[in-house]
């Protein structure tokens, strides 16, 4: 791993802002092959590919992380398409947690009480083959519009049991600062004690997004919080790059929390997410949660058994300390909500594959292994 633990000189923050410039997106697959040599299953991707999946589109700066000789690499699983990921299983859905049913607005939801999430774009800097919002994200590369956010307005100034509004997407990072200030500028017209949390993969796999004049003007918005919210899956994404853009947020005064995805070939063993934890703590995130897949159509084969998260979630317990332990938890199908993985909700298997839990509220839904 690259070493982390310092800030950058004045010369390779130069170096750094010029970089910037030079970030380019790989979307074909003749540019993603003068980075690997595509295997049987990804070159099957491309050929059988249809309209409505999710497309391909990584940042320079990530594919570079990837160890071009291994086709098992866990930062190529994440993000190169495969063949599987045209495979559907009968229990899988494009909207397992039933967003659609709990948006008042189309960029709305409301499935918690006290939050709620905002779509902010549907596009990102890398499409992660492990998303679990495909129905929404990469289909018209749009912005929020502004009679769309003056509705979402309206419903928090009648809605004052919400507390939190998640600004997500697709990423909202990939808005360009003019018009992500705008829609914050109006947010906060409307509530100014509403908490946001910023939730970002752009730290992870295009941190050169993130400078000084961005938080300058981030930080004029804090009349209440704004919590970001990171999502590192592996330590190796855990660069200086990336390591500079954490620390211009914690340094001015933004917390930042992390959900890891649980991925299968990724991340599914207790040595690589005690490096990950300990790594994120190192650079003042705190692991928050760490998530077993959701039940998305084309995601089975990046989804984890629950009885190996199950324990995995024991292995971590005994490996780290409390500030590097994130809740480790499933979001449950049919808008179940997230409950965590441990005998309080898992009551057990019902079937070869079929495992039954206890939402927060008492109701009982079964979760299917692929």
């Amino acid at each position: 791993m690259q070493k982390i633990c310092r800030s950058l000189d004045e010369t390779e923050k130069k170096e750094y802002i010029i970089g910037k410039m030079n970030t380019h997106f790989i979307q074909t697959k003749d540019e993603l092959e003068t980075y690997i040599r595509l295997t049987e299953d990804e070159n099957s991707w491309f050929e059988q590919v249809g309209e409505g999946a999710l497309p391909l589109r990584i940042t320079t700066y990530f594919a570079s992380l990837i160890d071009k000789d291994d086709p098992a690499d866990p930062i190529r699983r994440q993000v190169v398409p495969t063949v599987q990921e045209l495979y559907k299983a009968g229990s899988e859905s494009d909207d397992p947690l039933e967003e659609v049913d709990h948006s008042p607005y189309p960029r709305l939801i409301h499935r918690y009480t006290n939050r709620v999430a905002l779509l902010v774009s549907d596009y990102c800097a890398t499409y992660c083959r492990h998303c679990f919002r495909r129905r929404f994200t990469a289909k018209k590369d749009a912005v929020i519009t502004s009679n769309e956010l003056q509705n979402v307005c309206s419903y928090l100034e009648d809605h004052i049991e919400v507390k939190e509004m998640l600004l997500t997407g697709g990423d909202p990072l990939m808005v360009s600062n003019e018009r992500l200030f705008q829609i914050i500028q109006r947010l906060r017209e409307s509530r100014p004690d509403l908490i946001l949390r910023l939730c970002t993969r752009v730290i992870a796999t295009f941190p050169q997004r993130i400078d000084e004049q961005f938080i300058a003007t981030l930080k004029s918005f804090s009349t209440a919080p704004i919590v970001v919210m990171t999502q590192f899956n592996h330590e190796r994404e855990i660069t200086i790059e990336s390591s500079y853009a954490v620390s211009l947020f914690a340094e001015n005064g933004f917390p930042l929390f992390n959900q890891t995805v649980l991925l299968k070939g990724v991340n599914d063993d207790r040595s690589t997410l005690v490096s990950l934890m300990n790594a994120l703590v190192s650079i003042k995130v705190k692991p928050y949660y760490l998530f077993q897949g959701d039940m998305v159509e084309g995601t089975g084969h990046l989804r984890l058994p629950i009885e190996r998260a199950i324990e995995i979630e024991r292995e971590l317990r005994l490996s780290l300390s409390g500030l590097a332990m994130p809740v480790v938890a499933v979001d449950l199908p049919f808008g179940g909500g997230k409950v965590p993985l441990d005998s309080s909700y898992y009551l057990g298997k019902t079937g070869e594959k079929t495992h039954r839990f206890r939402t927060l509220t008492g109701k009982i839904i079964d979760y299917i292994d692929p």
